[in-house]
Order: structure tokens, then C-alpha cells, then sequence
């Protein structure tokens, strides 16, 4: 069980509010994949809300890609070493860019909560932070959504729960 997870979040838009409960679930979402991976050392994180257009340019920069995007994930580690914060003792994961207009667009698009959403992007740039990649497909990307499910229904948020319709 990770010692403590220290996880900064900053608002970098005014766009979209930011329901209350947010900040307290990306917390959660973060301790349960270091619980999950059975990381066992303190940790620190950032998680960022931004816009389509501020994510758009990080896009463009990082990789290549000159379109918004839900989320980012910048890792600070490579195979699983980290530098430490030498104030804290705290490894360094990474940074997380959550596009907040993208979270709200894609929650309606597949009918879920904006809390379901926000928790599958931070469950899945965790896992980037952590070294998983889904990009080539594979057993890798099933692998990753499978760990990202898992994390999720111990949260309570699992992907049928937001498709429940009353039917009478």
C-alpha cells in the first residue's frame, strides 16, 4: 500500500466549473492504482484542468498531434525509477492534463456521469505514469483496460452502472 500520495490539483480554465467532489475523487482514483499496482512508497502527482485549446497546444507540442484531446499524461519515470522530491522523499510520477470541456463532451457522448469520466482519465494516466501504454494495441491495451475497469468498480464506478435506464 503506497505510504501517502500527495496529488496537486490546479484549475487552469474558467470555461467549466468544477463539481465539488472532483478534486476528493481524483484523489481516490490515484491512491487506488498505487494500491492497486501495490506500489509501497509515497508519491506525487499533478493533475491539471484545462481547456480543448490549451490541451490542443500541448497536443501539437508533445506529440504531434495538432487536435484537443481528453487527457495527457507526462511521466517523470522510466522503467519504474523516479526521482525524488528531496523535500518530501516522495517519488515523482508525473503530471496528468485533463482537457475539463473534452471530460463534459465525452461523458454525454457515452452516457455516463462526469464523474465516471474524470475517474477513467485519471485511472488511465495513472497507469501511464506507471508505465503502461496502450498505444501499439495488443495484449498491452487490453491489459491497461482491464487494470483501468478493475481500479474503477472498486471505486463504485463501474462502466454498466451510468447505463442503467428506468423502464417501466
Amino acid at each position: 500500500m503506497a505510504e501517502s500520495v500527495k496529488v496537486l490539483i490546479s484549475n487552469r480554465q474558467k470555461e467549466v466549473k468544477i463539481p465539488s467532489g472532483i478534486r476528493l475523487l481524483i484523489r481516490r482514483c490515484c491512491h487506488a492504482v498505487l494500491n492497486a499496482e501495490d506500489f509501497n512508497d509515497s508519491a506525487e502527482v499533478s493533475v491539471s484542468f484545462v481547456t480543448n485549446e490549451q490541451i490542443r497546444q500541448l497536443n501539437a507540442e508533445f506529440r504531434g498531434k495538432d487536435m484537443p484531446t481528453d487527457v495527457l499524461s507526462f511521466p517523470l519515470g522510466e522503467n519504474g525509477v523516479y526521482d525524488r522530491n528531496m523535500e518530501t522523499g516522495a517519488l515523482m510520477l508525473g503530471d496528468i492534463v485533463i482537457s475539463i470541456e473534452k471530460a463534459v463532451e465525452q461523458a454525454k457522448i457515452y452516457g455516463h456521469t462526469l464523474q465516471r469520466e474524470i475517474g477513467f482519465l485519471t485511472v488511465h494516466s495513472m497507469l501511464h505514469l506507471l508505465g503502461y501504454d496502450h498505444e501499439a494495441g495488443g495484449i498491452e491495451q487490453v491489459r491497461m483496460r482491464e487494470k483501468e475497469e478493475s481500479v474503477l468498480t472498486s471505486l463504485g464506478l463501474r462502466r454498466d452502472a451510468s447505463y442503467v435506464l428506468d423502464v417501466e
